[in-house]
């Protein structure tokens, strides 16, 4: 829940916080993601190595991560314009960056040590706590800004929201010290001969593509919702009930699962994707009761993804006893990309063609917003479409 209630602002709060209330440009922020995204290339594979290579240190490892972010998103929320405010936010992300990579690949990497039995049904059943416990962390994160402002904060809720995040990161360490004293399993040294044997090198590039038309949606929904749609005021609204419908999906897709296998379940989930994200294209200004029932949908597809795609990549590195958590550096990496990528190419085109969040925007504008938010992220998901298709039943 920590995790992703520290991990889900870089998607959705981020771009906001930084082009209204620090007043960056669109471009500028799509750069700075991209940079610190390089940095991870490497970083992420050396922290995943770092953990395999000194299991009896897991307890500091998460500590460190915790530390990190209870520091950095107060420091973030806290930024205000003025000279030098792209290097002090560029400096703060990568610190924030780094904590919550550190802290994600010790947990998805220990998952064989953290489910009871190192089984693909344990591993699954561990994945859906896991997952359920970060779809609230998510719910909590898309929320609590305009709650805070209900409740009388100041500059859209955001540096009250970067105090929750730092509190809730030392609750959950001091709460979770137990887990990391358990005893560890370890696989065999991981290489790419093994990971591609294993099918892991297939799952991690689908977990790549798959995660583009995510990260397209996620980085631009409030600009949908608040300059698309005009619907201010309602973007939390709509990413709770996004989010809570997909925490609700999870036991669904699970027992769906377990009947005809992962693939078949992901052959369901991406088309009903595909679909949602179709049909914001054709909706209009003030359509919120549409927009509602696009949010629950995509919603629960996104819980098929979220469950199964790591469960899966978990699974394929257990069957094959290779150590995970360098794997699960690389996995997060890729996932990492695919925001920095999808902020990095939109980003831009979007202020070259006119796009100003939170000011009167032209047709034209909007339009190629709308495209960048619903048309695009359909190509993406039929590529994954497609990726699922050539797996082998055997990887789910």
């Amino acid at each position: 829940m920590m995790l992703a209630a520290t991990g889900i602002p870089l998607y959705i709060h981020l771009p906001q916080f930084a082009s209204v209330n620090l007043g960056m440009g669109l471009g500028t922020i799509g750069v700075i993601l991209l940079a610190i995204r390089l940095i991870d290339l490497v970083q992420d594979p050396l922290m995943g190595w770092a953990i395999d290579r000194w299991p009896k240190a897991q307890l500091a490892f998460a500590m460190v991560a915790a530390v990190g972010l209870a520091v950095g998103y107060p420091v973030l929320f806290s930024l205000t314009p003025g000279p030098y405010a792209s290097a002090k936010l560029a400096v703060t992300l990568l610190g924030i960056f780094s904590a919550y990579s550190l802290g994600s690949i010790l947990l998805y990497g220990r998952s064989a040590t953290l489910a009871l039995k190192p089984e693909p049904d344990a591993l699954m059943t561990l994945a859906a706590y896991r997952e359920g416990g970060m779809l609230a962390g998510v719910v909590f994160a898309a929320s609590a800004p305009a709650f805070l402002v209900t409740m009388g904060a100041g500059a859209q809720g955001y540096p009250a929201f970067g105090l929750c995040l730092g509190g809730l990161a030392l609750t959950s360490a001091l709460a979770t010290r137990p887990l990391w004293r358990r005893p560890v399993i370890l696989g065999g040294a991981l290489s790419f001969a093994g990971l591609g044997q294993a099918g892991a090198l297939r799952l991690l590039a689908l977990g790549l593509v798959n995660s583009l038309p995510v990260a397209l949606t996620s980085t631009l929904f409030l600009f949908f919702v608040q300059d698309r749609l005009a619907l201010p005021g309602k973007a939390g609204l709509l990413l709770t009930l996004f989010f809570l419908s997909a925490g609700v999906s999870v036991p669904l897709w699970l027992r769906i699962r377990r009947r005809i296998g992962a693939k078949a379940t992901l052959l369901i989930a991406m088309p009903l994707a595909i679909v949602c994200f179709a049909g914001s294209a054709f909706l209009g200004a003030g359509d919120l009761v549409g927009f509602g029932v696009i949010c629950a949908a995509s919603g629960a597809a996104l819980g098929a993804d979220t469950v199964l795609l790591p469960a899966m990549f978990s699974v394929a590195l257990t069957r094959a006893g290779l150590q995970a958590s360098l794997a699960f550096g690389i996995w997060a990496f890729a996932g990492k990309l695919g925001l920095a990528l999808a902020a990095f190419a939109v980003m831009p085109i979007l202020e070259w063609h006119g796009f100003a969040p939170g000011q009167v925007n032209s047709a034209h504008a909007l339009n190629t917003l709308t495209l960048a938010y619903a048309v695009v992220p359909c190509v993406l998901k039929l590529a994954a479409l497609a990726m699922v298709l050539r797996l082998k039943d055997a990887d789910g």
